[in-house]
């Protein structure tokens, strides 16, 4: 072999292994940090609930970005999951909090394909309040009862137990009970102006009802599930963007871990840090007394509470809002129990039961 011809391949191959590692470093618009399984961006939905506090404390201290490093985190709030669900298919975001049965439907419009449960996130603070007067679900005959949105988690749930206890709500708003699917900030004033005689809502709603309205609780879903556990919200993400950027996706599991410590572990400051998300969100902070009701009825954790998931399809199904589904495969949670192992935590199940 001549000089020539080694100088020649010595060339050949430098130029081979510089292509690959551009290949593996891949451009600005696709990776930061150099790795191919980390997105330059990551769009992550959520709303301003106190369901969503995690995501609200992660975004207002901080934790997400941290976590991200390289990666940009750009946020876009939702009233209900639907939108969520509608954005997140769309392409307009990665990633969103969001409840069980709008993440029940996406799995189902997308014939499985369009997303996975990744954590839990919330358990509770949702429920029936109603004005003095109605005191059994007989009382509801006739009655306007208003929903976040039209199969959105607190629908089903309201529309299912209406069935379970001999009452019927078509989608039209005609029944036995009217239910009126409208966002929350026209169903608080609707209430307090005694034009729906309750909501089915989630917290803070659910509070401010009882707080501001004097409306008095007639289901407080949680009595309604075993040892008062059942799932608000979790976190999603597309599979889509889980293949490609499984790095990018545990960091963000990583800051939710980080914002669910510091609820735990400061209870008062991680009020504060959520009702002043929601302040630079709507430009009002939630009163005191509603803020602190709020956190008391909800439980915060990773655990996706997943057999009340199953549970809340069975739901949908029965109120003509699901046909039947499959939701073997719906949850990943390889990388948040790899996770929860490393910090010494108990890892959590996607068991139907």
């Amino acid at each position: 072999m001549t000089s020539r011809t080694i100088r020649a391949l010595a060339v050949a191959a430098t130029a081979l292994l510089s292509a690959s590692l551009l290949a593996a470093c891949g451009g600005d618009d696709e990776a930061a940090g150099g790795s191919t399984d980390e997105a330059a961006s990551i769009r992550l939905g959520y709303f301003p609930n106190i369901t969503h506090a995690p995501a609200l404390i992660g975004v207002n201290k901080g934790y997400f970005q941290t976590a991200l490093g390289n990666t940009k985190l750009e946020t876009k709030t939702f009233n209900a999951g639907p939108a969520a669900i509608e954005a997140l298919f769309s392409g307009a975001i990665d990633a969103t909090y969001i409840g069980p049965n709008p993440a029940i439907n996406g799995w189902a419009q997308s014939k499985g394909t369009g997303l996975k449960i990744i954590a839990g996130s919330t358990s509770g603070g949702a429920g029936l309040v109603v004005r003095e007067g109605i005191n059994s679900p007989a009382d509801l005959k006739g009655k306007k009862i208003a929903t976040p949105q039209l199969g959105n988690t607190q629908d089903v749930a309201l529309r299912a137990w209406l069935k379970e206890n001999g009452l019927n709500a078509d989608q039209q708003g005609g029944g036995d009970v009217s239910v009126l699917p409208q966002d929350n900030a026209t169903a608080l004033q609707a209430f307090a102006q005694g034009s729906i005689d309750g909501a089915w809502v989630p917290e803070p709603n659910f509070s401010r009802l009882i707080l501001e309205s004097k409306g008095k609780v007639l289901v407080n879903e949680k009595d309604l599930w075993p040892s008062g556990l059942f799932v608000t919200t979790h976190l999603i993400v597309t599979q889509e963007f889980l293949k490609k950027y499984p790095a990018t996706v545990k960091k963000l599991l990583q800051g939710h871990l980080e914002s669910l410590d510091y609820i735990e572990k400061n209870n008062a400051d991680a009020q504060k840090a959520a009702n002043e998300q929601l302040k630079a969100l709507s430009g009002k902070p939630l009163k005191d007394d509603v803020l602190a009701a709020s956190f008391k009825n909800l439980t915060f954790t990773a655990d996706p509470v997943a057999s009340s998931l199953f549970t809340s399809a069975k739901h949908a199904e029965d109120v003509g809002l699901l046909k039947p589904v499959d939701l073997k495969g719906i949850y990943d949670l390889g990388p948040l129990n790899e996770l929860l192992k490393a910090a010494g935590k108990p890892e959590v199940s996607d068991a139907a039961a």
